[in-house]
C-alpha cells in the first residue's frame, strides 16, 4: 500500500512539473502579457503545493491506519493465543476429571453404602431388641403363671442341657461378625473381611444382613480386580435375596465387572436392566453414564 502511494505521489509531481514547464514555455513563446503568465505560474505552483500537501496528508493517514491495523492484528493474535492456552488447560482438566471420576464415584458409592448398611444394621438391632423385650415379657408372664400355679419354671440352663458343650460360647454373634467385616472392609483388610463375611453367611444365612455380607464379598473381589469372583458374588445377591436393598448396586457392579472381563454384551444388558428397574436412583445414573461411555443406547 505504501509503495502505491509513493508511485502516485511521484506521478503527480511529474504532472505538476510538466504543467509548470508548459506554462513557462507558453509564457516565453506566446504573446500573453508577463503579468498574466506570472500569475498563472503562481496559481499553478500553489495548486501543486496543495496537491502535494494533500497527498502527504493522505499518506500520513494511510500510515496511521496501517499502524492501527497492525496493532489490532497483534492484539487479536495475542488474545487467540491466550484463549488457545486456556482451552488446552481446560481440556487437560476435563481429561483428568474423566480419568478420576470413576474412582471417586466408586469411593463415594462405597461410603454411602457403608452409611446405609450402618442404618440397616441399627434397624435390625432395634428389631431384635424389640423381639427380645417381647420374649422377656412373655417369660416373665410364664414365670408368674408358674409361680401362681406352684410349678417351678424352666430355666435357660434346662434348655441348653442337651446342647453340645461349648457350642454357644464358641459361636460369635451375628452383630460382632458383621461389624468386624464392615470395619475391615473399610480399612482395606480384605482377607479378614472375607473370612468374617463368609462366617456370617455360614452361621447366619437367613439374617437381615446376609445379603449385605454377600454383596460385600463381591465388592472385595471387585476392588482386587478379581472380576469373575465379583460377578459370582453379585449374582448370588440377585438370585438368593430378591428383597434385598442391595439388588440395584449388585446389578450395577455386576454389569461393570462383566464389561471389565470383556463380556460387553452381557454387561450392557445388565446395565440396561438397572436403568429399567431402578429409575431415579444413583445406580441408574451411573449405569446411564457407563452406557454413554461405551457409546451404546440406553435401551436396546
Amino acid at each position: 500500500m505504501e509503495g502505491g502511494t509513493a508511485v502516485r505521489t511521484k506521478w503527480m509531481i511529474y504532472l505538476g512539473t510538466a504543467m509548470l514547464a508548459g506554462a513557462v514555455g507558453s509564457a516565453l513563446l506566446g504573446p500573453a502579457p508577463a503579468s498574466a503568465v506570472a500569475r498563472e505560474i503562481v496559481e499553478l505552483q500553489q495548486s501543486i503545493n496543495h496537491l502535494i500537501q494533500g497527498q502527504q496528508a493522505l499518506q500520513t493517514a494511510v500510515t496511521q491506519n496501517d499502524a492501527i491495523q497492525r496493532t489490532l492484528i497483534e492484539q487479536t493474535s495475542d488474545s487467540v493465543n491466550k484463549l488457545s492456552v486456556s482451552m488446552g488447560v481446560l481440556e487437560k482438566s476435563v481429561q483428568d476429571l474423566q480419568a478420576t471420576s470413576g474412582a471417586r464415584l466408586d469411593s463415594m458409592s462405597t461410603q454411602v453404602q457403608g452409611v446405609s448398611d450402618t442404618l440397616q444394621e441399627a434397624l435390625a438391632r432395634m428389631g431384635k431388641l424389640n423381639q427380645q423385650l417381647t420374649d422377656a415379657q412373655n417369660t416373665i408372664q410364664a414365670i408368674d403363671a408358674k409361680l401362681f400355679s406352684g410349678v417351678p419354671p424352666a430355666t435357660a440352663a434346662d434348655g441348653m442341657a442337651g446342647a453340645a458343650p461349648g457350642l454357644a460360647a464358641a459361636l460369635p454373634s451375628a452383630d460382632l461378625l458383621y461389624s468386624n467385616g464392615l470395619r475391615d472392609l473399610n480399612g482395606k483388610k480384605y482377607d479378614l473381611a472375607v473370612q468374617e463375611f463368609q462366617d456370617y453367611l455360614k452361621y447366619y444365612p437367613d439374617s437381615d444382613l446376609a445379603s449385605n455380607a454377600q454383596f460385600y464379598l463381591g465388592e472385595i473381589a471387585f476392588a482386587q480386580v478379581q472380576y469373575q469372583q465379583a460377578v459370582d458374588s453379585y449374582s448370588k445377591v440377585i438370585d438368593n435375596y430378591p428383597k434385598s436393598f442391595k439388588l440395584a448396586p449388585a446389578r450395577l457392579k455386576k454389569g461393570l465387572a462383566l464389561v471389565a472381563l470383556g463380556q460387553k454384551t452381557s454387561g450392557i444388558r445388565e446395565l440396561r436392566s438397572v436403568v429399567r428397574l431402578y429409575p431415579g436412583t444413583d445406580e441408574e445414573r451411573r449405569a446411564r453414564a457407563k452406557l454413554s461411555e461405551l457409546g451404546v443406547a440406553v435401551t436396546s
